[in-house]
C-alpha cells in the first residue's frame, strides 16, 4: 500500500501543476475577452473586432462609418479623430495631419521626407538631432513625432472597438505594408506601446487579404497548388503579390489549408494619392488662369485653398471612375471667389499617364522573385481603392493577359477581415479552425564577421566572412544560429541585409542605411578560462525573426563538452519525481533521447544559417562555421521554393525549451536525458561506456543599432506620458460638455413643462413662480459664466435644481402610475379570493391545504383590501398640490405580499401527491379498483404468431442491483403503430405501483 502511495504522488503534484497552469490560463482571459484588428492605411482606416457571440465584425465610427478616416488635428486645448478632424483640414490645415505614415521610420535626409514637405507645405518638420528624425511643429508649445501621432490614432481606433464591443480591449493585430523594413516595423510597434496595446502581431497586408480570401473559399482548397495573386493599390502605395493555396498535413490538426507567399512586388509611391495631387495641381492652374488678369495671388501658396482643392481633387478622382466628365466647382475657394471647371476622363488619364506606365511594374518584380511565369497564374484579384480607377484595371488587364480581373473581394475590408481572423487565433480566448500562414522575407540579412586566417606559415592577414541568416522569400517566423568556431577571445559581427539588388537606386535610397546592427560579446575570453578541460563547441548566437518580421538577438553562449563517467549511484528521490512528472506530459525517454541525450542546449528547433552562394571556395568553412541542418523526414510541398523549407521539428523542440526552468543557471545547464532513463541493473551500469557532458556560459553582448535608433526608455515613457495626459484631457472635457448639456437641457424641458396642464394641475402659481425664476437665473449664469465654469460647478447647480423640482415631478409621476397600479392590485385581489374559495370547496379526504395556510391567504387578502379602501379613501380628501399617500411603490409591495402567498400554496398544490383512497372491505368488487395495476386492466393479450394462448406468461425479471439496473434494454416495437407488450404479473405476486399510475 505504501508502494501504491509513493506511484500517486507524483501523479497527484502534476495533477495540481495542471490545474494551477490552467487557473492561470483562465484568469488571463477573463481580462481580454475580445480581440480587434486595424487595417492602417494611408488615407483611411478600418477596425475590426472578435468577441463572444460577435464573429469578425467591422467597427462602426462615430458616424457610422465602416471606413475612417487616418487623419488627426492637434490644437492647444482639444483634438479631433477620423471625420471631425477631415473637416478640420478646411479651416486649420497647419495642425491638421494626415499621410504622416510615410515618415515612420525615415531619417532626415530620407527622400520621402522631402517629398512629404513638397506635397504638404503647410506643415513644419522639425529636426531630432539625437535620432536624425523629423517631428511636426504645431507650435512652440506643441511637437509631436510620427511615432506618437500614429499612437494616438492607435489609441483612437482602440476607443471605436471598446464603444462597439462594450468591453474594453488591449490585444490587437496591426497591419503594414509588406514593403516596411526593420527601423519602420520597429516604430509601429513603438506606437503602439504608446497607445497601450498589445500587439499580437504586425501582419503584411498583402498577408491578411490572402488570409481573407483563403478563408472564406476554404472548401475550394486542396492538395493541388493554386496560384493567386492579389494587386493591391491603395492611396500611399501598391503592391503585388503572389499567393500558393492548397492543403498540407499537420502534426496537431492533420490536414489543414495553407497559403504561403511566393512572391511580392511593390512600388512605394504609386497610389491613389499621387492622382489627386496631379489633379489638384491641374485645378490650381485653372483657378490662376481664370484670375489672370486679375493680379490676385497664387493659390499655391494659400494652405487653406490648396486642402479645398485636395479634396475636390478627392471627390473628382472618384466620380470620374464611372463618369467620362465632371464639373468641379468650390464654394469661396479664395478671397471670396468661386471656382468652376470641367474636367474629362481623358484629361486625368493624360495628367496621370506616367503613372499608369508603372502599373505593370509590381507584377514582374512578384513574378521574378516567385520564380514563375503569367501562365502558372490562375487568377488576378485587384484590392485597394485605387484599383476602381479604369484606366489601371485597362492597364493591369493587358500586363496580365488575362480574360478578367477577379473582383471577388471586398477591396476595402478583406484586409481588416483577415487581420482579425489571425488576432482570434493567436488569441487564447477563441478557437478558430486552423489555416497555415507562411509569409516571406521581403529584405534578405547576413551576418558579417572578420577574422584572421594564415595563408602562409607565418603570414597572416585578415578574411571578410558573410554568411545568410534569413534568405529572399524565406518564411517565417523561425529561429536560427550561427557558430563561431574559432574565437577564444572577445570579438565583434555585423548585421546587414543582404542583396537588394532587386531594388532601384531611388528605392535604395528610401530605404535607408543597409546595416541593422554590430554586436559586441564580452566574457568569451572568461568562459574559456573558466572550462579549460572542456572542448569548446563554439559560440553560438541565436536569432529570431518573429511573427511580426522583428529580427532579434535571443542570446549568444559559448558552449563546452567533454567525456564523464556515470556514477553508479541511484537516481535521486527529486530526479525520480521529476522524471515522473515529465512522463506524465508526454516528455518520456525514447531511444533516441536516450542515445542523444548528452547534449545539454537541444538546438533543433532552429536552424542553422545558411550560407553565402556566392562564395564557392567559402563552403567547407560554411559547414565548420555553421550548424548542422536539421533533416527533414516530411516531404516538402510540390511548389515551395527550396529557401522557403523549414524543418517541422522546429516548432516541437521549440516548445521543449519553452519548457526549461528558468532558474536553472547557463554554466550549470546538463542533459537529462541520460538520467530520465530506467535504472540499469549493476552489472550493466558498470560496463556502461563515458558520456558526453556539455556545458553552457552565457556572453555579454552589447548592442550597436545602426539604421534608426529606438526611442530610449526614459522617452519613451514621457512620450505615453504625454499620449494619456492628452486623452484624459480630452476624457474631462468630454465629461464638462455633457454636464453643460445636461445643465442646459433640463432648464429647457422644465421651464417647457410649468406650462403643461398635468403640471399645474398638482402645483400652485407660487411654486411655479419660484422654480421659474431659479430655472431662470440658472439659464443666466450658463450664458454669462458657464464657458469658465468646471465640471463640477455644472453638476452642483445641475443638482440644486433637480432638487427644487422633486416634488412637482413627484406628484405628476404617480398620479400617472395610479390607474394602472391600481387597476393590477384589483385583478389580484380577485384572482385570489377565487383561489381562496374553491379551496375551501375541496373534500376533506382530498384536501391538501391546511386551516392554518388557508386562513393566513385569507387575513393577507383581507388587510390588502381594506389598506387600499382606506388608503384611497385619504387621497381623495388631500388637495392635488399636496404630497400623495397613496404611493405607488406601496401598492407594489402589498401586490408583492399578497402573490408570495398565492404562489407558495400553487407550488404546494403542484408538487403534493394524491392521498389513496381507503379500500371497502365488505362492497362485492364489481369492476377493477382504481389503483389496480396495468396489467390487471389490460384485455386478454393476442400472443404473436407461432405461440399458443396455453403459453405462460414471461414473468418479470427481478430488479437488478448497482450498474445492471440502469443497463436494462428498452421496448421494441414491432410493425408501424405498434404498442409495446404488456408484461403479466405472476399469480399472487404484487406489485409495487409507481407515482403516476396513481
Amino acid at each position: 500500500m505504501a508502494a501504491t502511495v509513493r506511484r500517486q504522488r507524483p501523479r497527484r503534484l502534476a495533477c495540481w501543476a495542471l490545474m494551477a497552469v490552467l487557473l492561470a490560463d483562465l484568469l488571463a482571459l477573463s481580462d481580454t475577452l475580445a480581440v480587434m484588428s486595424v487595417d492602417l492605411g494611408s488615407e483611411s482606416m478600418k477596425v475590426a473586432i472578435v468577441k463572444p457571440g460577435v464573429p469578425m465584425e467591422i467597427v462602426l465610427n462615430k458616424e457610422s462609418r465602416r471606413k475612417t478616416p487616418v487623419t488627426v488635428t492637434l490644437k492647444e486645448n482639444e483634438r479631433f479623430f477620423g471625420d471631425s478632424a477631415a473637416s478640420m483640414a478646411i479651416k486649420n490645415p497647419k495642425a491638421t495631419l494626415r499621410y504622416f505614415q510615410h515618415l515612420l521610420g525615415k531619417q532626415e535626409g530620407n527622400p520621402h521626407v522631402a517629398l512629404y514637405r513638397a506635397r504638404f507645405p503647410e506643415h513644419e518638420l522639425g529636426f531630432d538631432p539625437q535620432r536624425q528624425t523629423v517631428h511636426f511643429q504645431i507650435s512652440p508649445q506643441l511637437q509631436f513625432s510620427p511615432e506618437e501621432v500614429l499612437g494616438m490614432i492607435l489609441n483612437y481606433s482602440r476607443s471605436l472597438a471598446e464603444d462597439f464591443a462594450e468591453q474594453p480591449i488591449k490585444d490587437a493585430v496591426i497591419t503594414v505594408p509588406a514593403f516596411f523594413n526593420q527601423a519602420e516595423r520597429r516604430a509601429v510597434l513603438q506606437a503602439a506601446r504608446m497607445a497601450g496595446l498589445k500587439v499580437l502581431q504586425l501582419i503584411n497586408d498583402n498577408t491578411a487579404t490572402a488570409l481573407s480570401y483563403g478563408v472564406f473559399r476554404r472548401k475550394d482548397i486542396n492538395t493541388t497548388a493554386q496560384n493567386v495573386m492579389f494587386y493591391d493599390m491603395g492611396s500611399g502605395s501598391t503592391v503585388c503579390t503572389i499567393v500558393t493555396y492548397q492543403t498540407v498535413k499537420t502534426k496537431e490538426a492533420g490536414m489543414q489549408p495553407q497559403l504561403q507567399i511566393r512572391g511580392v512586388g511593390f512600388d512605394r509611391t504609386l497610389g491613389g494619392l499621387e492622382m489627386e495631387l496631379r489633379l489638384r495641381e491641374h485645378l490650381a492652374r485653372l483657378f490662376n488662369k481664370q484670375r489672370k488678369g486679375q493680379g490676385a495671388k497664387d493659390v499655391r501658396e494659400n494652405p487653406r485653398a490648396m486642402a479645398k482643392l485636395l479634396r475636390e481633387a478627392n471627390r473628382l478622382k472618384t466620380v470620374l471612375s464611372a463618369n467620362a466628365d465632371h464639373m468641379a466647382q468650390i464654394e469661396g475657394l479664395m478671397d471670396d471667389v468661386d471656382f468652376k471647371a470641367k474636367v474629362t476622363r481623358a484629361e486625368f488619364e493624360e495628367l496621370c499617364a506616367d503613372l499608369f506606365e508603372r502599373v505593370p511594374g509590381p507584377v514582374q518584380q512578384a513574378l521574378q522573385s516567385a520564380e514563375m511565369n503569367l501562365d502558372e497564374v490562375e487568377q488576378v484579384i485587384l484590392v485597394g481603392g485605387a484599383t476602381r480607377v479604369p484606366k489601371v484595371q485597362e492597364v493591369l488587364l493587358k500586363a496580365v493577359g488575362k480574360e478578367e480581373l477577379g473582383k471577388n473581394i471586398n477591396a476595402d475590408e478583406a484586409a481588416a477581415m483577415g487581420a482579425v481572423y489571425q488576432a482570434a487565433a493567436l488569441s487564447k480566448a477563441f478557437k478558430v479552425k486552423p489555416f497555415v500562414v507562411r509569409d516571406a522575407v521581403i529584405y534578405p540579412i547576413l551576418v558579417e564577421f572578420t577574422r584572421e586566417v594564415e595563408e602562409e606559415p607565418g603570414v597572416r592577414s585578415l578574411k571578410h566572412n558573410k554568411r545568410v541568416l534569413f534568405s529572399r522569400m524565406g518564411p517565417y517566423p523561425q529561429r536560427k544560429v550561427i557558430t563561431f568556431n574559432r574565437y577564444n577571445h572577445d570579438f565583434n559581427f555585423h548585421i546587414n541585409y543582404g542583396d537588394l539588388g532587386f531594388l532601384g537606386p531611388e528605392d535604395l535610397r528610401v530605404f535607408g542605411s543597409q546595416n541593422l546592427t554590430t554586436v559586441k560579446l564580452k566574457g568569451v575570453g572568461e568562459s574559456f578560462k573558466k572550462y579549460p578541460d572542456y572542448e569548446s563547441k563554439g559560440i553560438k548566437a541565436h536569432f529570431n525573426l518573429d511573427e511580426s518580421g522583428v529580427l532579434s538577438l535571443i542570446r549568444v553562449e559559448s558552449v563546452f563538452e567533454t567525456l564523464v563517467e556515470d556514477s553508479p549511484e541511484e537516481e535521486s528521490t527529486l530526479t525520480k519525481l521529476g522524471n515522473t512528472i515529465s512522463s506524465l506530459f508526454g516528455g518520456g525517454t525514447t531511444p533516441d533521447t536516450k542515445e542523444n541525450g548528452t547534449d545539454t542546449v537541444q538546438e533543433e528547433e532552429e536552424s542553422p544559417a545558411e550560407g553565402s552562394k556566392d562564395e564557392p571556395g567559402e563552403q567547407a568553412e560554411l559547414r565548420e562555421e555553421a550548424e548542422a541542418p536539421v533533416e527533414d523526414t516530411s516531404p516538402p510541398p510540390p511548389t515551395e521554393p527550396k529557401e522557403a523549407a523549414v524543418p517541422e521539428e522546429e516548432k516541437a523542440t521549440e516548445k521543449e525549451n519553452e519548457e526549461k526552468p528558468e532558474a536553472q543557471k547557463p554554466s550549470e545547464k546538463k542533459e537529462a536525458g541520460s538520467e530520465a532513463a530506467p535504472p540499469a541493473p549493476e552489472e550493466e551500469k558498470k560496463q556502461k561506456p563515458a558520456r558526453k557532458q556539455r556545458m553552457v556560459e552565457e556572453i555579454g553582448v552589447e548592442l550597436v543599432v545602426l539604421d534608426l535608433p529606438d526611442l530610449p526608455e526614459d522617452e519613451l515613457a514621457h512620450s505615453v506620458q504625454k499620449l494619456q495626459d492628452l486623452t484624459s484631457r480630452d476624457l474631462e472635457k468630454q465629461e464638462r460638455e455633457k454636464a453643460a448639456n445636461s445643465l442646459e437641457a433640463f432648464i429647457f424641458e422644465t421651464q417647457d413643462k410649468l406650462y403643461q396642464p398635468e403640471y399645474q394641475e398638482v402645483s400652485t402659481e407660487e411654486q411655479r413662480e419660484e422654480i421659474s425664476g431659479k430655472l431662470g437665473a440658472a439659464s443666466a449664469w450658463l450664458e454669462d459664466e458657464g464657458f469658465g465654469a468646471t465640471t463640477v460647478m455644472l453638476k452642483e447647480k445641475l443638482t440644486e435644481l433637480r432638487k427644487l423640482c422633486h416634488g412637482l415631478f413627484f406628484r405628476v409621476e404617480e398620479r400617472k402610475k395610479w390607474p394602472e397600479r391600481l387597476a393590477a392590485l384589483d385583478n389580484l385581489l380577485n384572482h385570489s379570493s377565487m383561489f381562496l374559495k374553491g379551496a375551501r370547496l375541496i373534500p376533506e379526504m382530498e384536501q391538501i391545504f391546511t386551516e392554518v395556510e388557508m386562513t393566513t391567504l385569507e387575513k393577507v387578502i383581507n388587510e390588502t383590501w381594506a389598506w387600499k379602501n382606506a388608503t384611497v379613501a385619504e387621497q381623495a380628501k388631500l388637495p392635488a398640490t399636496e404630497k400623495p399617500v397613496l404611493l405607488s411603490k406601496d401598492i407594489e409591495a402589498k401586490m408583492m405580499a399578497l402573490d408570495r402567498e398565492v404562489q407558495y400554496l400553487l407550488n404546494k398544490a403542484k408538487f403534493t401527491k394524491p392521498r389513496p383512497r381507503p379500500k371497502d372491505k365488505n362492497a362485492t368488487r364489481a369492476e377493477p379498483p382504481l389503483n389496480a395495476s396495468a396489467s390487471d386492466q389490460a384485455e386478454k393479450v393476442i400472443p404473436p404468431p407461432g405461440q399458443t394462448e396455453d403459453a405462460k406468461p414471461i414473468s418479470e425479471p427481478e430488479k437488478e442491483t448497482g450498474s445492471e439496473q440502469a443497463d436494462t434494454e428498452p421496448l421494441e416495437l414491432e410493425g408501424p403503430g405498434a404498442e409495446p407488450e404488456q408484461k403479466e404479473q405472476p399469480t399472487g405476486q404484487k406489485r409495487t405501483l409507481k407515482n403516476d399510475e396513481l
